[in-house]
């Protein structure tokens, strides 16, 4: 494997950022990186880049260990933070040259070419940074990221700020990326997971609570299940929950709810709406779950 992290912990003070993680990531593939805000994420990724020190734990990126080699580490990630950093005085072609000669690349014209030419920057070259608009800086970005060929990708919502068709135009490009590197990709757009993603690793409060092939994730193999219910009458969401099977339950309109369950509970529901009176509308079950879906589910606090 590419990325080999196993019982990864950080610690910052008294609180555990990330608290225990295993996962690996492997060449020819894009994995899913995703959880809440302050899960761990960014953490995880600036340990595996070198950026910040593990307090335990093991991380290997092309079967170099991280604390050992921090360097050689770093020549074989590219790595494009949330917050992306550029030199925004600079001209792109400008920029991307001071890259080449900071990796001390052989040939930096053609490799400039190359990454211009994919990342679409060729209408932007001879323009300063700081007067692009906030997509084209992402595309810089994932140029610099890209520069020195390397063999692990690392990408911390690398589509923000992107129109419609620059963001297809991004997810093809990571796609045709992965062919032959591996691509960790963060991202709260759970379509862009499931349109880019073959791996998805869930974090939440610093633990992984999902580890699994997207294709398995939403088949519905892991015992949840979905049914939106609508009522004609205004309850007390609680009478739902209170129902055998029910984990969770989520309103998604007026008197109209999504509950999740560990078995099929149609039968408890209508049974529920026949004792208490009540008018069912819609009485439906989802039969496969979206990334959405079960990202909800594994983080957000019941209802």
């Amino acid at each position: 494997m590419s990325v080999l992290v196993q019982d990864l912990t950080r610690v910052y003070g008294r609180q555990k950022a990330v608290d225990g993680i295993s996962f690996e990531a492997r060449k020819g593939q894009v994995l899913g990186f995703l959880g809440p805000n302050g899960a761990g994420k960014s953490t995880t990724m600036k340990i595996i880049t070198g950026f910040i020190p593990l307090s335990s734990g093991k991380v290997e990126v092309c079967g170099l260990d991280v604390s050992e080699m921090p360097m050689e580490v770093r020549q074989k990630t590219g790595y494009l933070p949330e917050h992306n950093p550029l030199y925004k005085d600079m001209y792109v072609k400008e920029f991307l040259t001071f890259l080449c000669r900071l990796h001390r690349l052989d040939q930096p014209r053609r490799r400039i070419a190359e990454m211009i030419e994919k990342t679409g920057l060729g209408k932007e070259q001879h323009k300063i940074i700081g007067t692009l608009s906030k997509g084209y800086r992402q595309r810089v970005g994932l140029a610099q990221a890209m520069i020195h060929d390397p063999e692990v990708l690392i990408l911390d919502e690398p589509t923000t700020g992107l129109d419609p068709n620059q963001l297809l135009e991004i997810r093809a490009l990571i796609r045709e990326i992965s062919r032959d590197k591996t691509v960790i990709l963060s991202t709260h757009i759970m379509q862009e997971v499931q349109a880019v993603c073959d791996t998805v690793v869930i974090l939440n409060e610093g633990k992984i609570v999902a580890n699994a092939p997207i294709a398995q994730l939403v088949s519905g193999s892991h015992n949840t299940w979905i049914v939106l219910v609508e009522l004609r009458e205004s309850i007390d969401s609680q009478l739902l929950k209170d129902i055998p099977g029910v984990q969770q339950v989520v309103p998604v309109g007026k008197n109209k709810w999504q509950l999740r369950a560990s078995a099929d509970i149609r039968e408890l529901i209508f049974r529920e709406a026949v004792a208490r009176q009540w008018t069912l509308l819609e009485l439906h079950q989802q039969q496969q779950q979206s990334v959405e879906d079960i990202f909800q589910l594994l983080t957000k606090a019941q209802q």
